[in-house]
């Protein structure tokens, strides 16, 4: 299998660290520095300055986007089998990080509150979100399952009509290089989702409302990288059943 995978990656040049260094830096950087820069800024009367900080953020989180799309391009195993998540990540995870639904539902949040007054262009245009996102996930997920129901199609056929190991290894390597580039197209076109549903909310929210929402993004992030937390989450016991 090793000798599989390294011949499905001939031809990819791979000179990048690691993503899981790139990923802990990013967040060390959001949580350390940028939110309680954007933080600083929500309790001042600036709008200038809280506007300068929303840019700096997204621009933080259109920077991680741009190092998964390289990740993915060059070695997309790492979002395949991504060992830098933790336990708590996992279950929102969606072809390489989370869920393009949770950016939308975060925003509902938000704007279910009758405190902030939601108007009917910002309700139309986040209906519009949802409505994207109902086309794009399952046509992704349908890409993924059909890349992967052909790649083992293709291995049954091979390893049956192979004659010796070689040639097995050899057919099974050219199967795994056309998945693989089939994947890393799934792969970019769910980051682009992702960057996608971020802009337009950022388009569709004023300051002040996308301030408090990059805050909660931000502490989404950050908060399932807590030692504590993740600790916490890990000794927990969920039963199977009431009786258990």
């Amino acid at each position: 299998m090793v000798k599989i995978f390294v011949t499905a990656r001939i031809g990819r040049k791979n000179n990048s660290r690691p993503f899981k260094e790139f990923y802990e830096e990013w967040i060390e950087t959001l949580n350390k520095n940028l939110l309680p820069l954007l933080r600083r800024s929500m309790l001042v009367s600036s709008a200038n300055n809280l506007s300068a900080n929303l840019q700096t953020i997204h621009h933080h989180f259109n920077s991680y986007y741009q190092a998964l799309d390289h990740t993915a391009s060059h070695d997309v195993a790492q979002l395949l089998h991504p060992n830098w998540r933790n336990t708590l990540e996992y279950p929102f995870l969606f072809l390489g990080d989370f869920h393009p639904y949770l950016f939308i539902n975060l925003l509902r949040s938000f704007v279910n509150n009758d405190e902030n007054h939601p108007t009917k262009n910002l309700m139309s245009k986040i209906e519009q979100i949802e409505c994207g996102l109902r086309l794009m996930v399952p046509s992704l997920v349908a890409r993924s399952r059909k890349s992967q129901s052909g790649f083992v199609d293709r291995v049954a056929v091979d390893w049956v009509r192979c004659d010796g190991r070689q040639e097995v290894s050899k057919n099974v390597g050219e199967a795994v290089m056309v998945q693989m580039e089939e994947l890393i197209g799934v792969f970019l076109d769910a980051n682009r989702l992702r960057r996608s549903v971020l802009a337009e909310i950022m388009g569709a929210t004023d300051v002040y409302l996308a301030a408090l929402y990059l805050e909660a993004l931000s502490e989404f992030y950050v908060g399932f990288r807590d030692a504590e937390f993740l600790r916490e989450f890990e000794q927990c016991k969920i039963p199977l059943s009431h009786d258990s």
